[in-house]
């Protein structure tokens, strides 16, 4: 009959096959990470190219399609790697769905770069469809923060899942503003997705900070130098503050997308940080849990083989054998108490384990909430993401409720909602 020391040796292999696959997930968001950032680049380069007519960017195209090529290269080996087949894998139905999304879009990149170097698509479709598939690459890492088991390691996913959903915000707005200077005009609808991009990336790094290291936080904060803060505000003032229909000066164009970059190139720096961080913390908590079986499994070879004592004994107060150590150890009340304080230590740590996955997953419950009231709205009413997203915010600062209350509340009335299809 096993002992309850054979299972708490079984916990702890489950345990370390988890924190295995955790790093294995970790190394395919940094991955990822990467494609994702050599892809905003892309984009933003491609929409100066559109907006000048082909006057502008061609070599450096050339040279960002190459290094995308590298990157995503490097992501399908990282998707190959996976083993589509192991059930074992943290929320694998949703990631592998994700995956299995993601990949057309891969595929369709091709024909994407070749309409652009055709002038037959303009800024604000290409931008659309960097950005259908940039958003697909950050779900992947959303899903592997969902699936993730040990709260720390949660953590610092959610807070990476954010920083890259910030960094995304970000890279839309060179784009936008790299269309906008690029063709000397902005306008109303314009001018209004800025302002959009500008508060998400507040509200993705603001919840990064939450969920991150204080010394994370205060590496974003170093790497934010204030002469090129003040450059990049001033050329938002005068793109988002200069009235409809009054001609921008294209000669800007390049001075903000270098602006942009560099400070994208930044967050780029921090995001490296925390995948690095991320998977030197499941290499010490995968260590760590090793060091553990080995003990257990130690003492529990020599309850099974030991003077001929069946493992079902040790709990008995057996009297000490002439072979035995001296005081009847390791056997007899004292082992007892030793394995108890063991497994309920075990227990104390699950259950604070636990305690702490349920506040972060909660912060990605709520993103779920707000996305699916957001993709309600833009069916309903016909509108695009930053009017819904505009919408549930100004409802939520006029009742003074949280933003996911009232997602809630959107998504509880969704019977009521029939969708506005087109004519």
């Amino acid at each position: 009959m096993k002992s309850g020391l054979s299972f708490l040796v079984g916990a702890l292999r489950c345990e370390i096959d988890e924190l295995e696959q955790l790093a294995r997930t970790s190394e395919l968001v940094a991955t990822i990470g990467r494609l994702v950032h050599a892809l905003q680049r892309e984009r933003g380069i491609s929409n100066v190219l559109l907006a000048s007519r082909g006057q502008r960017f061609v070599a450096q195209r050339d040279a960002q399609i190459a290094e995308c090529l590298r990157q995503e290269q490097a992501v399908r080996l990282a998707f190959d790697q996976l083993d589509a087949a192991d059930g074992r894998i943290g929320n694998g139905a949703r990631l592998f769905s994700r995956i299995a999304w993601v990949l057309p879009g891969m595929d369709a990149l091709a024909g994407l770069r070749q309409r652009i170097g055709a002038q037959d698509i303009d800024a604000a479709q290409s931008t659309a469809a960097f950005g259908k598939l940039i958003a697909g690459l950050i779900a992947v890492v959303f899903e592997a923060a969902d699936g993730a088991t040990d709260p720390e390691i949660s953590r610092l996913l959610v807070a990476l899942f954010n920083f890259m959903q910030g960094k995304e915000f970000a890279g839309q707005e060179r784009a936008c503003g790299a269309a906008a200077f690029a063709s000397g005009r902005n306008d109303g609808a314009r001018q209004q997705q800025w302002l959009h991009l500008i508060a998400s990336q507040e509200h993705c790094f603001a919840l990064f900070a939450d969920f991150a290291a204080p010394g994370l936080a205060e590496v974003w904060g170093s790497v934010q130098a204030a002469a090129q803060l003040a450059e990049l505000e001033r050329l938002r003032r005068i793109a988002c503050a200069a009235p409809a229909g009054v001609a921008l000066d294209s000669e800007l164009s390049p001075a903000w997308f270098d602006c942009c970059t560099r400070r994208i190139d930044a967050m780029q720096a921090v995001e490296e940080r925390l995948a690095a961080d991320l998977r030197g913390l499941c290499l010490h908590k995968t260590t760590q849990a090793r060091s553990e079986l080995q003990a257990h499994e130690a003492l529990l070879a020599s309850l099974q083989v030991g003077n001929g004592v069946e493992t079902a004994d040790f709990f008995l107060d057996a009297p000490a054998t002439p072979d035995a150590p001296a005081g009847g150890a390791p056997y007899g009340r004292q082992l007892e108490r030793s394995i108890l304080d063991m497994v309920q230590e075990q227990s104390r740590r699950l259950q604070a384990m636990g305690d702490e996955l349920d506040t972060v997953r909660a912060a990605l419950n709520e993103r779920k909430l707000v996305e699916r009231a957001k993709g309600l709205l833009m069916a309903h009413r016909r509108i695009r993401e930053e009017e819904a997203h505009k919408m549930l915010r100004q409802t939520a600062m006029n009742q003074g409720r949280r933003l996911v209350e009232v997602a809630e509340s959107v998504l509880a009335m969704a019977e009521y909602l029939p969708v506005d299809k087109a004519p």
